[in-house]
């Protein structure tokens, strides 16, 4: 956003342009000349990586806020999870069968927007911006005729920004520490899909959070009770003491749309 006050100094924009005219000279060329701010071989030095840090938490933050998000509704879930049109191509039985979550993460988004239009940016939708569950949930969203964020991440394979974020909320990252507080920052609930190792990292830090108090305890809601009692053991950490039996109440199965946005509505904590 534009800063429309009248300042005693030249701006950062004026200076870059300002060096930009000088004289092309040994010393000009020189990378200890160039401005810090516009310096990206500086920037990206190790010694930077906390200032790095801090305009990874700044840009989403402050785009978001401009652009008047206040809260949000988080769509975790496997990038692998195909459309179920594509679910003969899938690798495995298995993600043919679970191909079925795509639809409901579509169906679950576009309720959510459809609910949520002309309210002032609350519950939008927000995704890892990547395929699979995540390209289900923008796409729902797009569908109802709302906006919705992607959280992307630079990854070597699967990581590329899908068609149905809105441009202006497609935001990319390098840090994933940085990229997991944005998840929450504005959170009103966490709805995870069957998904590997970054779904189950990004459920389990949530989990973790709130049972810690570290955040304040949202409505957690897996789809997919029969796929995640199957990778996850959960009452025998209960039974071992790793865990307390109140831990178990931290979230709720559920297997369709309307289950998601019923137990949502009705969360007691």
């Amino acid at each position: 956003m534009k800063d429309d006050r009248i300042a005693p100094f030249p701006d950062a924009h004026q200076d870059i342009e300002t060096w930009q005219d000088i004289p092309d000279t040994a010393q000009t060329r020189a990378s200890a000349y160039r401005l810090a701010f516009n310096d990206a071989e500086f920037l990206c030095r190790d010694e930077l990586r906390p200032v790095r840090l801090q305009l990874e938490l700044l840009k989403p933050e402050m785009l978001q806020a401009e652009y008047g998000v206040k809260s949000t509704i988080v769509l975790f879930g496997g990038s692998r999870i195909p459309r179920p049109e594509a679910r003969a191509g899938a690798r495995t039985e298995t993600l043919a069968e679970l191909s079925r979550y795509y639809d409901e993460a579509r169906r679950f988004a576009r309720m959510v927007t459809e609910s949520n239009l002309g309210n002032d940016r609350e519950n939008v939708i927000v995704t890892g911006g990547g395929p699979g569950v995540m390209e289900a949930g923008n796409r729902g969203a797009a569908e109802a005729g709302g906006v919705s964020i992607g959280l992307n991440i630079v990854l070597p394979h699967e990581q590329a920004p899908n068609e149905f974020v809105t441009p202006d909320l497609c935001f990319n990252f390098h840090y994933f520490g940085i990229r997991k507080m944005h998840f929450l920052l504005r959170a009103r609930a966490v709805v995870g899909f069957p998904g590997g190792f970054g779904t189950l990292d990004e459920l389990f830090e949530t989990l973790t959070l709130i049972q810690t108090r570290k955040m304040q305890a949202i409505p957690v809601i897996l789809f997919g009770e029969a796929f995640w009692r199957g990778i996850v053991n959960w009452e025998a950490l209960a039974d071992a003491g790793t865990i307390s039996e109140s831990d178990l109440e931290l979230f709720r199965f559920v297997e369709t749309a309307e289950e998601a946005l019923a137990a949502i509505d009705g969360w007691a904590g």
